[in-house]
């Protein structure tokens, strides 16, 4: 996994209890999406990877940020076109 500026990497031990979830939305469009999970610590943290590269880059997001993120979607500040 290669470190982001500024944000942690997990070792393998935290990703290990990840229970990944993937959208049911993403099955019709072949699969090619995200998939997230909370890690186990009981910190809050949110880790996120391609769902076709699960031994690739994890991204983890603290409690607030994630909060943050899904209120975004919910208030529809990411309903974009994408071309």
């Amino acid at each position: 996994m290669n470190a982001m500026e500024g944000r942690e990497v997990p070792g393998p031990g935290e990703l290990a209890g990840v229970a990944w979830r993937i959208s049911t939305r993403s099955e019709n469009g072949g699969g090619n999406c995200v998939e997230a999970g909370p890690l186990g610590d009981g910190s809050g943290r949110v880790a996120v990877r391609h769902s076709h590269r699960p031994d690739g880059e994890v991204i983890v997001y603290t409690r607030a940020e994630w909060e943050a993120f899904i209120g975004g979607v919910k208030d529809g500040e990411f309903d974009f076109s994408v071309t």
